[in-house]
């Protein structure tokens, strides 16, 4: 028998190495329930700031992806496979687009050495370890030498964290090495990487009441100090330290953090950073963003006007006017801007999804077929939009075609992650498009992967 107070700091213990299991399992999982961000403007200007890092890092630039995820705090990671994850913050937060190319670089560094694969072996050694030292903490407790078992249970749990805190630190300083000789491969400067870390080091002063008293063995990451001065040597001595930013590339990136804050931020926040004082294209974007989220939209193409007399044919001011124009009721003047937008930037699916939606919205049936080439071609370029599978479906509901609009839901719902009525949909899409064919087939494709995903549902529960 156990006493009753042996019973509760065992439940005590117990609780915390579950909880040290989950962390250690949640470390190597991709971030699920993340808010996607997808901008035409923003996308391109990542891919070709990437491009020339990942040819030095001996990656295929097409098969390297970055993707922005809607969150404040300024953080950026992999997830497994050539997929870069940064969030909202971290463009916020830099004052330079070399800043962004280090944290990617940074990241690259964790693809090419296999580091969540090897994180995941790592966290399975870790929960070993925990799980040992609570069947030999039970048996001692079992055994009757409670405050032994209790010894026993806290060093296993110690022991495992500490042998994973050790090795994430580990895989850090490794990418940190790789990035600078990747940017150096680049030709690039190593400067961002160095500001950039001291930005992290002022937040960790920020975020600690005592930064002195920060035990640099508990945390994941080295701390953003000893990062700076380790890399410090190596960038100094870079042939390429010196090299100056393309003042086009900055320009870009000031219009994309501008646009970002917009479209994230509260408006009145954004006003006060980008008040009207402020006439740079940068500032009249984010305003732009601004009133049309205060529901002004006179005031919002007022701004977005601005900026198209600077540069009458620039596919992402034009639109951000249609998109203005749609979205408070007026489609039938956004067609004009968005139909350029797409001429001018025609490998931009996702200004062609705009303009199809737009499109429909006019509720004009001698636009319908317009809007379905537009769309069609929309997903062939980008399969992964629900929106443009969403409007997709609808031009095909409109026009009586209702087994491939159910199809076109189909894809929707899968990329939802709602296997449930993905799998509904594909099943009424299989019933009335013609068997052997390429939309056929794709419908028995959703149709086999969401039967799959809700028999493991159900599984689970």
């Amino acid at each position: 028998m156990v006493a009753p107070s042996a019973r509760l700091s065992v439940a005590f213990v117990l609780r915390g190495l579950i909880a040290l299991l989950l962390s250690l399992t949640m470390a190597v999982q991709p971030a699920a329930a993340q808010s996607v961000l997808r901008d035409a403007e923003t996308e391109a200007f990542l891919n070709d700031i990437t491009r020339p890092l990942a040819i030095a890092a001996g990656l295929a630039p097409g098969n390297l992806r970055i993707v922005l995820i809607g969150e404040n705090e300024i953080n950026a990671f992999v997830a497994g496979g050539q997929i870069v994850y940064i969030n909202s913050g971290t463009i916020e937060a830099a004052d330079d687009v070399n800043e962004i190319q280090g944290v990617i670089a940074h990241e690259i560094g964790h693809i090419a050495g296999g580091h969540v694969t090897l994180a995941s072996q790592n966290a399975r050694g870790a929960t070993g370890i925990s799980l040992l030292s609570l069947l030999l903490g039970a048996a001692a407790i079992a055994a009757g030498g409670a405050e032994a078992g209790m010894g026993i249970l806290s060093a296993g749990q110690q022991a495992a964290l500490g042998s994973y805190l050790a090795f994430s630190r580990s895989q850090e300083a490794s990418a940190d090495a790789f990035a600078v000789k990747t940017l150096d491969k680049a030709h690039l400067s190593g400067t961002g990487m160095l500001t950039f870390f001291g930005k992290l080091k002022q937040q960790e002063y920020r975020l600690s009441s005592s930064y002195a008293k920060i035990d640099p063995y508990a945390q994941t990451h080295p701390m953003s100090g000893d990062r700076q001065s380790a890399l410090q040597g190596d960038v100094t001595a870079s042939p390429y330290y010196a090299t100056k930013t393309d003042p086009a590339l900055q320009a870009r990136f000031l219009r994309v953090r501008a646009k970002l804050t917009g479209f994230i931020r509260d408006p009145e926040s954004v006003l006060n950073k980008y008040p009207e004082s402020d006439q740079s294209v940068a500032a009249r974007y984010a305003r732009a963003y601004a009133w049309h989220k205060k529901a002004y939209p006179d005031k919002a193409v007022a701004e977005v006007d601005k900026l198209v007399a600077v540069a009458p044919h620039d596919p992402y001011f034009l639109e951000l006017k249609g998109q203005v124009l749609l979205e408070s009721g007026k489609p039938l003047d956004a067609l004009a801007p968005l139909r350029e937008a797409v001429a001018r930037a025609p490998n931009q699916p996702l200004i062609a999804a705009l303009f199809g939606h737009a499109l429909i919205a006019t509720e004009d049936p001698s636009n319908f077929e317009e809007a379905r080439k537009v769309l069609r071609v929309a997903v062939a370029r980008d399969n992964e939009n629900p929106f443009a599978w969403y409007q997709l479906g609808i031009i095909y509901d409109r026009e009586g075609d209702r087994p491939r609009a159910a199809l076109a839901t189909a894809e929707r719902y899968s990329l939802e992650n709602n296997p449930r009525l993905a799998l509904a949909s594909a099943e009424m899409a299989l019933h009335g498009i013609p068997e052997g064919s390429p939309d056929w087939l794709r419908a028995q494709d959703i149709a086999m992967v969401s039967r799959n995903q809700v028999q493991d549902q159900r599984k689970k529960r």
